[in-house]
This record gives structure tokens, C-alpha cells and sequence, in this order.
């Protein structure tokens, strides 16, 4: 059975509720609860309130054991914003807007049977997963071997370059425009 509880109009910009909000999300309760006690943010003081009156809505209106409870979901909306206005240089005003936020807790029950595992998308017939592609990708990188030598490194690498570049012809034309005059 899911119980939901709901905070609508926290002056907390969302932005920064969701950092805590993160913290919590699939967590037991009292894991959460004590998350939240350590957490040095200032949505985490709400987001407790809020994780407490879900709990005490489970187990008065349900009659569900707080124990087996976790967080299976947590959502943090925008909510309206309050339009302030700052006076600026020269006759001009800026727009601040204060943010709020409306945030949603969705309890569910644990049971014996079920654990909390991410489900992994299905691979089709042929398909490569990413981790593959991944290996792949690190074994080419570390399977090549270096075009040229080092020049600080040189004779210390046992990799030689494959080709030596040709000095370019136009050198005397170089060295005649960019040479010092005599005095």
C-alpha cells in the first residue's frame, strides 16, 4: 500500500530541495531520517517534517509498521514564484524572483519477496549493451601504440617513430628574410 504526503509553497528554490531530495530517494525510513538529521542543508529540515508526517499518516490512517516502509518515490515541482523588484543604476530595475517548491513523498511497504533492484532495460536479439561497448573502447586505447616518440622521453620509450617528417626546401628563403643585419 503507498501513502503520500505532499509540501506545496516551500520557499526553497527546487534546484536546491533536489539535492537533498536525492539523498533519501529508495531508502528505508530510518535511513532517511538519519540522512536527513546530518545533512547540513537547508531543505533538510522540511523534507524531515515532510518524511515524518508521511510515516505517522502509514501508521495511523493504514496501520502499516514504520519498519517496513520506504521511500519508493520523492518529487520536487516549481511552484509559483514571487516577483520582486530590485532598484538599479541609472532609473533601472531588476526582476528577483523568489522560488518555491512543491514536494511529494510516496511511502510504499517492503515485502519479504521483493527486493529494491533497479530493472535493467531488456537487450534485444543481437544487441550489444553499453558495458561492451565500454570494454571495447578501453581495450582498442590500451592495445594501441604511439604514433610518435616523446621528444622528452627520447630513447627511454622502446616505440620508435614510423616516419621521419622532410625538412621543408624553402629553408635559405627562411633564413634570408629573418636573418640579423651586420652593423
Amino acid at each position: 500500500m503507498i501513502v503520500i504526503a505532499k509540501l506545496r509553497h516551500l520557499r526553497i528554490a527546487p534546484r536546491k530541495v533536489r539535492l537533498v531530495a536525492d539523498l533519501i530517494r529508495g531508502k528505508k525510513i530510518e535511513e532517511a531520517q538519519k540522512i536527513l538529521n546530518f545533512t547540513i542543508k537547508g531543505a533538510s529540515r522540511p523534507l524531515f517534517k515532510l518524511l515524518k508526517q508521511a510515516t505517522a499518516n502509514a501508521k495511523n490512517n493504514f496501520q502499516l509498521d514504520p519498519i517496513n516502509l520506504y521511500v519508493s518515490r520523492i518529487t520536487v515541482d516549481e511552484g509559483p514564484k514571487l516577483k520582486r523588484w530590485m532598484p538599479r543604476a541609472r532609473g533601472q530595475t531588476y526582476e528577483i524572483q523568489k522560488k518555491t517548491s512543491h514536494i511529494t513523498i510516496i511511502l510504499d511497504e517492503l515485502t519479504k519477496g521483493t527486493k529494491k533492484v533497479k530493472k535493467a532495460g531488456r537487450l534485444k536479439t543481437g544487441a550489444v549493451s553499453e558495458e561492451t561497448i565500454e570494454q571495447k573502447k578501453v581495450e582498442k586505447i590500451l592495445s594501441e601504440k604511439p604514433q610518435q616518440e616523446d621528444r622528452f622521453l627520447a630513447g627511454k620509450t622502446k616505440f620508435k617513430p614510423k616516419k621521419e617528417l622532410p625538412k621543408p626546401k624553402s629553408e635559405g628563403i627562411i633564413k634570408r628574410i629573418f636573418r640579423r643585419k651586420a652593423i
